[in-house]
């Protein structure tokens, strides 16, 4: 009996995946705990391991298809279930389950040993609900070839009733138990008409079209969802960064042979945040329904940049209780899940559960945006690129490094005073520079 190999449930709320790419094809011998799909959920490949050893018979979900939570992906062929069906005896059809008529009515024609299939039936034993006889040989009456008429009933139905009379005749009783068990039973739900296939032109001299699958198939639905969902607002702020410049010039050698971990600004944005976040937990809910779900924890959704150049797409790993994390603490976890999350080794689990999340585009030169919020959260905070700007310190013209911190949040839960406040927060911990004390 061929083994099914179903789609897992590879973390809380993921309902569904992309076949990437199957790594067996059909008829290729796989072992038990083999690796031979990969798929990918909630931005994360997982390769998928084979359920037994035998031949991968047949592949039910081809690459680029999307497979939901417990759905049948292929079937393996065990090696001995092969040599059994092998040995086996065909298989002995089976009848049509027709009644044969009264030996009255056979005496001058046997019964065939087995009885011909609906399509084999011979014309004369077919004559439908008009005549006396049905497709099982057994004559109607006419009270009951009235009630057939009245209600419209196909040969098939009649096909279905379970005669009680002699003979195995259909009586009225018959009909009107089914006529009864018919109005009872739920209708069927008619299958969905078929979508036309999307019509694709030809692309002109100079353009290429790439289809929109995997990784890049799923932010796109991903954002869309949080884009209909939320009601997205935008306040910016500017910091003057001096203090955390001057102390990364001074320190970042040092702290990289002392702790193992480059010294990088993130952390530094990640832990003003989350203590901001403590202050303000609005900023940390998740509207579900009618209930505002509010959070004393923060699990701090990071995002990061996959590929080179960032072309791969975009992925947002987790460090959970930023809040109660020291500096170093939060920089050697950001260095050890964007390293993961880069070699796509990073699990399922890791890049769920996030109650807020911080972009950071200033790694890449870009000087203010608006961030999209990742639903079910309420805000993203991005923080931008650091870069000297005349300011005016007691009415004189300086030059300060100076960056912006754009906060994005749901209008639903959150108002602008209330944003603007926790921004300010945030403003004074990396100005003040309060991260060690």
């Amino acid at each position: 009996m061929a083994i099914p190999v179903v789609m897992p449930e590879l973390g809380e709320s993921i309902v569904e995946g992309t076949i990437v790419r199957w790594l067996k094809n059909e008829g290729e011998m796989v072992q038990e705990d083999e690796p031979i799909v990969e798929i990918m959920t909630d931005k994360v490949n997982t390769e998928l391991p084979a359920p037994a050893s035998g031949i991968l018979k047949q592949i039910l979900a081809p690459a680029n298809a999307t497979v939901r939570v417990g759905q049948d992906l292929a079937f393996i062929e065990p090696v001995g279930a092969l040599s059994e069906t092998a040995a086996a005896p065909p298989p002995i059809p089976e009848t049509a389950g027709f009644y044969a008529p009264p030996e009255s009515e056979t005496a001058a024609s046997p019964v065939p040993e087995v009885a011909p299939t609906p399509t084999e039936v011979p014309r004369e034993q077919r004559t439908g609900v008009d005549g006396r006889r049905s497709g099982r040989g057994v004559f109607l009456s006419p009270v009951v070839q009235k009630i057939v008429r009245e209600h419209n009933l196909s040969e098939q139905e009649l096909l279905s009733i379970q005669g009680t009379g002699v003979g195995g005749r259909i009586t009225r009783a018959d009909v009107e138990r089914y006529l009864a068990q018919r109005a009872t039973a739920p209708k069927p739900v008619p299958a969905p008409a078929p979508q036309p296939a999307p019509t694709v032109a030809a692309p002109h001299e100079g353009e290429e079209i790439i289809p929109l699958v995997g990784m890049r198939k799923a932010i796109a639905e991903h954002l869309t969802r949080s884009y209909q969902t939320a009601v997205h607002v935008t306040t910016v702020i500017q910091v003057d960064v001096s203090r955390l410049v001057e102390f990364r010039e001074r320190n970042k050698e040092s702290f990289q042979q002392q702790y193992g971990v480059r010294l990088t600004y993130t952390p530094f944005f990640i832990k003003a945040a989350a203590d901001a976040l403590l202050e303000f937990p609005m900023l940390n809910a998740s509207l579900v329904e009618d209930q505002i779900i509010v959070r004393h924890y923060v699990h701090m959704g990071v995002a990061v940049a996959l590929g080179e150049k960032g072309e791969e797409g975009l992925i947002v790993p987790v460090i959970r209780d930023a809040h109660k994390k020291s500096l170093i603490e939060l920089a050697r976890e950001l260095e050890t899940i964007a390293q993961r999350a880069r070699t796509k080794s990073i699990s399922p689990a890791e890049v769920q559960g996030a109650t807020f999340t911080l972009t950071n585009p200033g790694s890449y030169g870009a000087l203010i945006g608006t961030p999209l919020i990742n639903h079910p959260q309420t805000a993203i905070l991005g923080t931008y690129a650091i870069v000297k700007m005349p300011v005016v310190i007691q009415d004189m013209i300086a030059i300060r490094p100076i960056m912006h911190l754009c906060l994005s949040y749901d209008h639903r839960l959150v108002d602008g005073m209330y944003a603007g406040r926790f921004l300010q927060r945030v403003k004074q911990a990396i100005e003040a520079f309060e991260f060690f004390r």
